[in-house]
């Protein structure tokens, strides 16, 4: 391979050819470095390209390999982490231009040091909604992150640098995270594999917190394997997040190609089967026709789900920006800080209402997990959106984007099921996704599935043809 074609390659290709030598850590950096320079300018992927880092650290790598030392299952590797995730050297920014002005990050999130101990090369950090509050990818501060397939079209939010990224083949690997669908609908509308894990499965130590008890870290990728490898690399206990679980590691990777099986699969019915666009529901019924799946499933009070989830995130971001509402209130996107107000003023006993309303559903859905293994529904109500839209219609009504496009992953992260959101590609226009969701801590189903489907071509993450 040419060094033009290492900075498009998967993950597995490149740690492969580092590892047994056919080339260097430091080649696949300077292609990764040189597509970045050129391309990205039209994306606006990235806030930072850490340029003398990534050379450091891959001709540490070259050198170590060269002492017969193991090379690690991401070796060479380029990576790049939503800017809510610490790099050394960097203030956490987190979308914001309140955080411009912190102190620069003493030491890497504690993911960033579980991939580079696999041998990957970060190489920056990507651009995000404001604090997290976002579907969109549009930022007032360093400029919307575009869609790489449509620069006119919302790459989606909150991690829309993240999902660019790979898209664009300006990295094979990206950390997002996901809130209310942060990861997930970014890699929908960018058409690219996306994981969001059990809630607690991967620490967030070391990032920027949006709303603590929906937080997840996760990441992104071209294909299924590399978003198993990844996820493998990041598992582990950590006391530095009191949410993280204490449970050993459970690799997937090693029952990737395992087939369904006996596994019992279904699609969401009710909620998940109205208020949106005929394609969002056609993408389904392709992957669920792909896998078999003729049974359908009420996932119990999703609305009510949404809304519960709604008035969580809205109380705890909040409390967690009121200092920085009373002092910078100038320095907030408007859209955010008028948000955050309005959650600042929600009563209590609203917000203890839905915190008891959590508690039911979580069983109720555990309930449902009994009789099913996965269950597939719409990631997003529709393809992605053209930058600066502000509405849009479904179902005959007229809704905002900003707060509707999360309409099919809210009532999933609001009790931390694991989700692979797979891209599938109807008719040669932007992608679609579909979530592949799990019971808890039963991410390697999700990805058994999806890879599944990849393997059958109903599902894949083409780079776009940019720069």
């Amino acid at each position: 391979m040419t060094g033009t074609d290492w900075a498009c390659a998967d993950a597995a290709a490149i740690a492969a050819a580092v590892g047994q030598r056919r080339t260097s850590a430091r080649a696949v950096t300077e292609a990764a470095l040189a597509r970045i320079g050129r391309v990205d300018p039209g994306v606006n992927a990235f806030t930072d390209v850490t340029v003398e880092r990534a050379r450091a650290a891959a001709d540490a790598l070259d050198a170590a390999i060269a002492r017969g030392e193991p090379a690690g299952p991401l070796a060479g590797v380029p990576f790049a982490v939503k800017n809510l995730i610490d790099v050394a050297g960097l203030p956490t920014r987190a979308g914001s231009k309140i955080n411009r002005g912190r102190a620069p990050a003493p030491r890497d999130g504690a993911l960033v040091r579980r991939l580079e101990a696999a041998g990957a090369i970060l190489v920056g950090a990507l651009n995000m909604g404001e604090y997290a509050y976002d579907f969109t990818g549009e930022n007032v501060h360093d400029g919307d992150s575009r869609n790489p397939h449509a620069p006119d079209h919302m790459s989606g939010g909150s991690s829309g640098g993240s999902g660019a990224a790979v898209a664009a083949g300006l990295v094979p690997l990206a950390l997002g995270s996901d809130t209310n669908g942060s990861i997930r609908v970014p890699s929908a509308f960018c058409g690219c594999f996306g994981l969001k894990p059990t809630y607690g499965r991967l620490t967030r130590a070391g990032s920027f917190p949006f709303v603590g008890s929906l937080d997840h870290l996760g990441p992104m990728a071209r294909s299924v394997t590399d978003l198993a490898t990844a996820y493998d690399a990041m598992q582990g206990a950590d006391p530095d997040d009191p949410a993280a679980t204490m449970r050993a590691t459970e690799p997937a990777s090693r029952g990737l190609e395992a087939g369904l099986g006996n596994l019992r699969i279904a699609v969401a019915g009710g909620y998940f089967a109205r208020s949106g666009d005929a394609e969002a529901f056609e993408a389904v019924q392709v992957v669920a026709r792909a896998l078999g799946a003729t049974r359908t499933v009420e996932i119990p009070e999703a609305a009510r789900a949404r809304a519960a989830a709604y008035l969580i995130t809205a109380a705890e971001g909040a409390a967690l920006h009121l200092d920085r509402l009373r002092e910078q209130p100038q320095n907030f996107d408007p859209a955010v800080r008028d948000r955050l107000i309005a959650g600042a003023m929600l009563p209590a006993p609203w917000v203890e209402r839905a915190q008891r309303f959590r508690r039911w559903y979580r069983g109720a859905v555990a309930d449902l997990f009994e009789t099913v293994d996965v269950i597939l529904a719409p990631a997003t109500p529709c393809r992605a959106p053209r930058r600066g839209q502000t509405h849009f219609t479904l179902d005959g009504v007229s809704l905002p984007v900003r707060a509707n496009v999360g309409v099919f992953t809210q009532p999933i992260s609001f009790i931390g099921l694991p989700v692979v959101a797979v891209p599938v590609w109807l008719d040669g226009g932007l992608p679609l996704g579909v979530q592949v969701i799990a019971a808890p801590w039963r991410e390697d189903v999700a990805l058994r599935v999806a890879r599944v489907l990849e393997r059958a071509g109903t599902v894949r993450a083409p780079i776009a043809e940019v720069g």
